[in-house]
């Protein structure tokens, strides 16, 4: 039997970031390579992020999601 989840490495990583899909903005703390898969007879894996938002809690997120999130100069009136 095989691990179920790797570390894998990401030039984000402890970095502020924004999750695409919903818009959640955290500090990515890991990137980990995971058997998805409910089925004993095949594996499924998936690259997910692990971003921990304001509020201490951490949610995930596919890698592809993931993009550096920068803050926005403030507007001149």
């Amino acid at each position: 039997m095989s691990e179920q989840y790797e570390y894998v490495p990401h030039r984000l990583l402890r970095r502020r970031v924004r999750d695409l899909a919903s818009g959640t903005e955290g500090e990515l703390m890991a990137v980990i390579n995971e058997d998805v898969s409910d089925c004993p007879t095949y594996e499924r894996w998936m690259e997910l992020a692990y971003i921990r938002g304001a509020s201490g809690r951490e949610f995930t997120t596919a890698v592809e999601n993931v993009v550096a999130a920068y803050d926005q100069p403030a507007r001149r009136t």
